[in-house]
């Protein structure tokens, strides 16, 4: 069918080489929406892949029966979304991988839209896209994930008023809940780290792109209406903030260049301690401070990980930290941070 849509329009890309991965567990109704729009885009995949994590409520199997052409993929357990994906991606067979969350709607040309932009990028491997909150007309849930100076990533634009036409540029890292990526970068750096389990697991995967020397690029005009967090109880959820806190402080120790990583450590300390005091007055403090107890216990993991991702650095800490925003502001509002692409050295699986 891409092959068709292509001949009929030589301007349009063709995606028969991309491979869509959906991770989905106790996905609902959403799940079947989410499947659909993917079935109607303006270029069709080459495959829809479904993972199921073990779900119990029946929103998989009824989603396969609605949509057809959808291949279901039992994980047998729940396996997060970063080992889900990982899963989806040694089953898939396309040259690159389209992910999307079961709680996102793609609007009709968003893979369309994507591929158009990789096309006008070809030495970038990574790409995202523009998150509108669904239900909520004029309000945006990302425009690009954003690195802040002291460590501490955040969505770029969310909650904020979507400020309308973008130009395309380059994000610190694209978000995981609706992006797509080159398969053979995916691989050479080993996909998702699946001790993450979920929640900035595409942050670490856009650092170590760009340890490697690479880059992650936003398209603005390829969109999908997200809900967030629908089958993990919300954004503010006892899980989410476990395991975001546990997270950042990991993905921190992990990822950080060596010269900036002393340099940045008090600051993503201090950092650390204002948004606790911030959560502890909104009475979120509680799973927050365990997700970071937990991450402090788990140290020696944590800089074992740290010796095998910095043993591969090829960016300096320089490069790295002009990736990232410096201005505080940027991270106490969410500001969306985008920058004039640089000129790279072709995307490669090395």
């Amino acid at each position: 069918m891409a092959r068709d849509a292509a001949k009929d329009n030589p301007d349009r890309p063709a995606a028969a080489s991309v491979s869509v991965i959906v991770v989905a567990w106790q996905s609902g109704e959403d799940l079947t929406r989410c499947l659909a729009a993917l079935a109607a885009q303006t270029v069709r995949p080459l495959e829809i892949l479904l993972v199921d994590n073990a779900s119990t409520d029946g929103a998989p199997q009824a989603a396969v029966q609605a949509v057809p052409g959808v291949t279901l993929v039992a994980a047998g357990a729940n396996l997060g979304f970063a080992a889900g994906v990982n899963l989806g991606a040694r089953r898939a067979r396309g040259d690159w991988l389209a992910l999307i969350n079961p709680d996102a709607f793609a609007a009709p040309d968003w893979l369309e839209r994507l591929l158009a932009g990789a096309a006008r990028s070809p030495e970038v491997g990574c790409f995202g896209c523009r998150q509108a909150m669904a239900g909520e007309a004029g309000r945006l849930d990302g425009l690009g994930d954003v690195m802040s100076l002291p460590g501490i990533p955040y969505r770029g634009g969310y909650g904020l008023a979507d400020p309308g036409p973008v130009a395309e540029g380059e994000c610190f890292s694209a978000c995981g809940g609706a992006m797509l990526i080159r398969r053979s970068l995916f691989e050479a750096l080993g996909g998702f780290d699946e001790d993450l389990f979920m929640y900035c697991e595409d942050v670490d995967l856009g650092y170590r792109i760009r340890l490697a020397g690479g880059a992650c690029r936003v398209i603005p005009d390829a969109v999908v209406e997200h809900i967030g967090s629908a089958s993990t109880g919300g954004a503010g959820s006892d899980f989410a903030s476990f395991h975001g806190a546990r997270n950042r402080i990991r993905v921190f120790i992990k990822d950080t260049p060596p010269v900036l990583f002393w340099l940045t450590l008090p600051l993503h300390v201090l950092a650390t301690a204002v948004l606790f005091l911030r959560l502890a007055g909104q009475g979120r403090l509680g799973p927050n401070l365990r997700g970071a107890r937990a991450a402090l216990a788990d140290l020696h993991a944590a800089l074992a990980a740290r010796r095998r991702t910095q043993a591969q650095r090829k960016a300096t800490s320089w490069e790295i930290a002009r990736a990232m925003t410096w201005n505080p502001l940027d991270l106490l509002g969410r500001r969306v941070v985008i920058r004039r692409p640089r000129r790279r050295r072709k995307a490669s699986a090395a």
